[in-house]
């Protein structure tokens, strides 16, 4: 990290749930949640609790200069709404694999 950069992952306790069009796309009560200074906290989901037979995988990616290349999924009739890094840096392996939702509700 970069010096006043930081990120913390921790086991997180919160139920969370994406829901879109009325259908539940995600539903979790073991997030990690990461804390990224200048950024909301985010919960990655475990790939068993995303229903990832709805996701379709991009063509898009993204660099982050502290957890890596992320790669993206769209939802039905949209786009890119879900990313995760199957290859992140070591200092954020724990979110190897998962995925991150921009439209998450805390039940």
């Amino acid at each position: 990290m970069s010096d006043g950069h930081t990120i913390t992952i921790e086991q997180g306790t919160e139920h969370v749930r994406v829901v879109h069009d009325g259908q539940v796309l995600a539903e979790s009560t073991r997030p990690l949640v990461l804390k990224e200074t200048g950024c909301p906290p985010r919960f990655y989901l475990p790939p068993e609790d995303v229903r990832t037979d709805l996701l379709e995988a991009s063509d898009s990616h993204s660099v982050c200069p502290f957890k890596g290349t992320a790669s993206y999924w769209s939802l039905p009739g949209g786009k890119d709404e879900v990313w995760g890094y199957p290859e992140p840096l070591a200092e954020v392996a724990a979110i190897k694999d998962h995925y991150c939702f921009y439209e998450v509700e805390v039940v």
